[in-house]
């Protein structure tokens, strides 16, 4: 009987520790992408945006993205690689005034996504 009860415990505590590594590490992966973001949004509001920008942002997000693909589901890495392709291309043709809206769509995913899956309870019922 004890035995179970400490291997229990055990396992709640592993479990606990490996959600707030996760947390942590969302966290860290979304803020990066978030300041990559904020940076192009300063060079499209500026103008002085090109296309090299939108490519390295989307490059880092590749990089980023083969790795978070273990704890966020695919629609949502979808849902984000759809916004930046689609501001690459509206910074290619010169319209920075559409992509801006659509970066703002993405500074708002960056920041909203990862505290879809913190450990809190209106995440788990």
């Amino acid at each position: 009987m004890v035995k179970s009860v400490i291997y229990t415990l055990t396992a709640i505590a592993l479990c606990l520790v490996l959600f707030i590594c996760v947390e942590i590490y969302l966290n860290k992966q979304f803020d990066e992408f978030g300041g990559a973001i904020d940076t192009l949004y300063k060079k499209v509001e500026d103008e002085s945006a090109n296309r090299e920008d939108g490519y390295a942002v989307k490059k880092m997000w590749q990089d980023k993205k083969s790795k978070l693909h273990i704890f966020v589901p695919h629609n949502d890495i979808s849902y984000v690689d759809y916004w930046l392709n689609e501001t690459c291309g509206l910074i290619y043709t010169g319209d920075y005034d559409a992509a801006l809206c659509k970066l703002e769509v993405l500074k708002e995913i960056a920041s909203a996504l990862p505290g879809s899956y913190t450990v809190r309870l209106e995440n788990i019922f």
